[in-house]
């Protein structure tokens, strides 16, 4: 495997069902495995060898799921003989929500729109994120 993550970056994530409770869209998303056309993105494991995410498998996008994968079965993996999984290693990838991940908001069907965090929405104008109620107040403005 090319890049395998280090005890230290395994250590730092959540353990199965720490976060059940979370939408699948605010899910954190700590490592992103991929060959080919196989993206498999993790959000919790047992600490040994067992982890959660999501997976996407030769770019099926209709079939991917969020499911288990073992690190040693990905360690496995090798195409022609030679070609191995790798990781993300942690200068490129960083943690982010499931929603923000392009690949699995898109086979879930998510939208950009709901792309933006509760924080964001406090920071945007009621205005913008409601017009109808902010219409009568600009008809009732003097000019």
């Amino acid at each position: 495997m090319w890049n395998e993550p280090t005890r230290e970056r395994l250590s730092k994530l959540p353990r199965l069902y720490e976060t059940e409770n979370v939408p699948l869209k605010e899910k954190l998303v700590h490592l992103h495995f991929f060959i080919g056309g196989c993206d498999w993105y993790v959000s919790e494991t047992d600490g040994k060898d067992l982890m959660w995410g999501f997976c996407i498998l030769n770019n099926d996008y209709d079939m991917a799921e969020w499911g288990y994968v073992s690190l040693s079965e990905l360690r496995e993996i090798k195409v022609s003989g030679w070609l191995e999984v790798d990781c993300e290693s942690e200068d490129v990838w960083e943690v982010r929500r499931a929603i923000d991940v392009d690949k699995i908001r898109i086979t879930q069907g998510w939208s950009k729109e709901e792309n933006v965090s509760g924080l964001a929405r406090d920071l945007i104008p009621d205005a913008v994120q409601n017009p109808d109620q902010t219409s009568s107040m600009r008809e009732n403005r003097p000019c």
